[in-house]
């Protein structure tokens, strides 16, 4: 589905505080005490584009982080408490030149006339490199802090006395990825003018209203902001099951999965691929990636042996709805190369530390990537949508227009 080669690979990162184990603030490359400085981030995102990654994802939420998943914990000795990722986006967009840019946004409690012009301010300040991730909560404290609605408390998102909740909240986050991409829409390409001469700045008959009305929203538009220089900048989402696996398939561009082997990786690809096609989508590029965690070391002893640790001093061992991998460049890179014959066409790696993970995808894994002609050896393209292989969309509007 992507005009890239079939060999070649798709790199992502998902970045998330001192690192996905909540010990990784413990060790003694991490930096806790730079964790909400602006230097901090960037220097993360800068080795990232080190290694000629196609972009990085940024966490975030509505609450403090929790080792339940669904409620508010006590604990303190993890580290709580983030910056707001579309603002560190936005401040180390200035710093890096290639990378993609793509930062977390709950849809549950937010409105998306605000996320629209967000993520289309992020794109012209990183001149083409934006996308969001877009998420859901269900979480009955974090609906407290808006005060608009309740939200039942349930057991876990695929628990089957939901009584359909996750699915409504599925359906709200469709409905407001369509919002926003109308709203990134409805001001044409050449809607600014800027003749001085004239006197005219803008052409008014080339912004839309977009007039959307559904059982979440109801928006006029048209935006503020002029259409983004991607046109449409990514729109990712993570998906577990079938009911979010509709929501990739409806809206997303990139989908990020969770199979712990090629086994299971193959019918989650085939369920997704019939979804888009029952979306209308089947003609449309849709990259579905991977998401692995990663100890990664020059021997699989020693990243074996840096997980034990980081287990003990938080007393239980880590678990992760993603795969865990423990061993060496070679290794994981043949895990990849595996999955990837199952249909997935990239990965989005989770760092267990920041501070010695992320060096290690980039100086470790990329080149041995590399070496197998597996991945790039330099940036192809200027925006996002151009390292993923996708083309700048046209105006829905001025194609109704015309």
């Amino acid at each position: 589905m992507s005009s890239t080669p079939p060999s070649s690979l798709h790199l992502a990162v998902a970045l998330d505080g001192a690192g996905w184990h909540p010990a990784s603030w413990r060790e003694p490359v991490a930096r806790p005490h730079d964790l909400f400085t602006a230097g901090y981030w960037a220097d993360l995102v800068t080795e990232a584009e080190r290694g000629l990654l196609d972009f990085v994802t940024i966490e975030d939420g509505l609450g403090p982080q929790s080792s339940h998943f669904l409620d508010p914990d006590e604990r303190s000795d993890q580290v709580r408490g983030r910056l707001d990722a579309v603002l560190i986006a936005s401040r180390v967009a200035p710093l890096t030149r290639r990378i993609g840019l793509v930062p977390t946004v709950v849809a549950t409690h937010t409105e998306p006339f605000h996320i629209s012009k967000a993520i289309a301010t992020l794109d012209y300040v990183s001149a083409g490199r934006a996308g969001l991730r877009v998420q859901i909560t269900a979480r009955p404290n974090e609906a407290a802090h808006f005060g608009r609605r309740t939200i039942p408390r349930i057991e876990a998102y695929d628990h089957p006395d939901t009584g359909g909740l996750v699915a409504g909240l599925v359906d709200e986050a469709a409905d407001y990825v369509e919002v926003v991409r109308r709203l990134w829409d409805s001001w044409e390409d050449d809607a600014e003018i800027r003749d001085a001469a004239t006197g005219r700045f803008i052409d008014r008959d080339k912004l839309h209203y977009i007039n959307f009305e559904g059982r979440f929203f109801s928006v006029r538009g048209p935006s503020i902001t002029p259409r983004p220089p991607q046109g449409q900048p990514l729109v990712t989402a993570l998906a577990h099951q079938t009911v979010p696996y509709r929501l990739v398939a409806r809206q997303a561009d990139i989908g990020y999965v969770t199979p712990h082997d090629a086994e299971q990786a193959r019918p989650i690809v085939a369920e997704i691929r019939a979804e888009q096609e029952a979306a209308g989508r089947a003609g449309e590029p849709l990259h579905v990636f991977g998401d692995v965690v990663v100890f990664l070391d020059d021997d699989q002893a020693a990243a074996e042996s840096r997980r034990a640790r980081l287990d003990a001093l938080v007393g239980e061992p880590y678990t992760s709805d993603a795969r865990i991998f423990a061993g060496t460049p070679d290794q994981l890179a043949d895990l990849l190369q595996e999955l990837h014959t199952a249909g997935l066409t990239g990965f989005r790696l989770r760092p267990a530390v920041a501070g010695h993970d992320l060096p290690a995808i980039t100086r470790g894994l990329v080149p041995e990537l590399q070496r197998r002609g597996a991945f790039r050896r330099a940036y192809e393209a200027d925006t996002l949508r151009g390292l993923l292989g996708l083309a700048r969309p046209a105006n829905r509007y001025a194609a109704a227009t015309a």
